[in-house]
């Protein structure tokens, strides 16, 4: 099944406690370390444009891509209410393309993890230094082995709301380090009536050592890792990481 098809409609309901102005503070503080406080940014992965909307607030000339049809359906609504100047792509992060270079890309809330083979990650940190202005930089996120192994793998989580409900269902695979999401969600039509639906979604944890290595091989500079919770250094149990790089230069 399509992951973020009927999912997209009531993705920002269910995602309503998640901090993404903190995060928006965490990524335009690091942009402005380096001297990077306008020009052309790249979200990818930027779902239904929650952040691609507080960087536009900033004062960031915003460029969102993302896989899904339907989550860029409810990413350009937001444009509708907004009136911000936003270019929506519908792109696969594998295979991206843009018409030039930017000063940066970010990339958050697990976006990376849907890639599930290091190959496809790697050719994604190859297009991302390959867009990225010189000394441009890359923000982004993943969530760890440690998460899905320990945390969440194998768990069961339910909500239950008066527009919506849903049952998350987790099954980690330990040889793969990839966690199996089977979601099933009911959804207020009209009265007292509901209809349900199921998706599932797949992502693979990653080690930071893995993370450095294939960045490495992009050709991008490691600069910073942060746990992502406790913006402190990151710890063996460590279950979100935020990872800063930077263009070094571009392969011949």
């Amino acid at each position: 099944m399509e992951a973020y098809g009927d999912f997209a409609r009531i993705y920002d309901i269910l995602m309503d406690d998640t901090p993404y102005r903190e995060w928006c503070g965490y990524v335009t503080r690091t942009l402005e370390e380096h001297d990077i406080r306008d020009g052309l940014v790249l979200d990818l992965g930027c779902g239904t444009g929650t952040m691609t909307e507080l960087l536009a607030e900033r004062g960031y000339d915003m460029i969102g891509i993302d896989f899904s049809d339907r989550m860029l359906e409810e990413a350009v609504r937001k444009r509708e209410r907004s009136g911000r100047d936003i270019l929506y792509l519908q792109q696969d992060m594998r295979e991206f393309e843009l018409y030039g270079t930017v000063r940066a890309v970010v990339c958050l809330c697990d976006s990376l993890n849907y890639l599930l083979d290091e190959e496809d990650l790697l050719r994604c940190f190859l297009l991302v230094n390959n867009y990225l202005d010189p000394g441009g930089l890359f923000i982004f996120d993943f969530n760890t082995v440690y998460k899905y192994e320990t945390v969440i793998g194998d768990a069961v989580i339910a909500e239950n709301r008066d527009e919506c409900s849903f049952i998350w269902e987790n099954y980690y695979d330990a040889d793969r380090s990839v966690n199996e999401y089977d979601l099933t969600f009911f959804v207020r039509q009209e009265g007292e009536l509901f209809r349900r639906f199921t998706e599932t979604h797949l992502q693979r944890g990653y080690t930071l050592p893995q993370i450095r290595a294939l960045l490495e091989r992009a050709g991008l500079s490691f600069l910073q890792a942060l746990d992502a919770d406790t913006r402190r250094s990151v710890t063996r149990e460590s279950q979100r990481i935020y990872v800063v790089a930077q263009e070094r230069g571009k392969a011949l």
